[in-house]
């Protein structure tokens, strides 16, 4: 016989966790927080139980943090998933505006490379040459 609690699979909030790379205690905030898209399920002794849609909508969510968008930016974004079909246009200048983010950064991390792979070059040719000494020494 199917009840509600094994017609979906579903996985416990280790599995979860571990499917994720969030913590358990991570899991639990996000749920705490609202950042989930739907309740999450729980077995009828209170156990957390997360479908493969938590899991994808969580790996979205990780994706979306690790790079930097806002805890009230992915709190929206959830919301307005949350509200269904009819604000797929608010939900895409969000995200537009979190990819013009990642964008800027990205380019002020590439110039910073160059940058500090310029001044690896500089440091390998002086030692290279024999020729380190008073370096950028602030004493000389």
């Amino acid at each position: 016989m199917t009840t509600p609690e094994t017609a979906v699979p579903s996985l416990s909030i280790g599995e979860a966790a571990e499917r994720t790379g969030l913590s358990v205690h991570a899991l639990r905030f996000y749920e705490r927080e609202g950042l989930l898209v739907g309740p999450v399920r729980r077995t009828s002794g209170g156990r957390r139980r997360y479908t493969d849609f938590d899991i994808e909508w969580l790996l979205i969510c990780v994706r979306l943090r690790e790079s930097g968008m806002p805890l009230a930016d992915l709190k929206h974004f959830a919301e307005l998933v949350r509200r269904g079909p009819g604000n797929e246009a608010e939900r895409l200048r969000l995200l537009d505006a979190h990819r013009q983010r990642v964008d800027a950064q990205m380019e002020a991390l590439e110039e910073a490379r160059s940058v500090i792979a310029w001044k690896v070059g500089v440091y390998a040719e002086h030692l290279a040459r024999g020729e380190a000494d008073g370096l950028w020494d602030p004493t000389a």
